[in-house]
């Protein structure tokens, strides 16, 4: 899903660095958020 530049984040869910589950609307209204993804990072291949 491609999203434009300007438009509001879709709402998702990804697991945080212990293995929770965090999602985009628990911060709304109380923080920024940036979200990093490192495809393939500390992994083998």
């Amino acid at each position: 899903m491609a999203v434009e530049v300007g438009s509001i984040a879709p709402e998702f869910s990804i697991p945080d660095q212990n293995g929770e589950r965090v999602s985009l609307s628990q911060f709304k209204g109380q923080k920024n958020v940036v979200f990093a993804w490192y495809p393939a990072a500390f992994t083998s291949g």
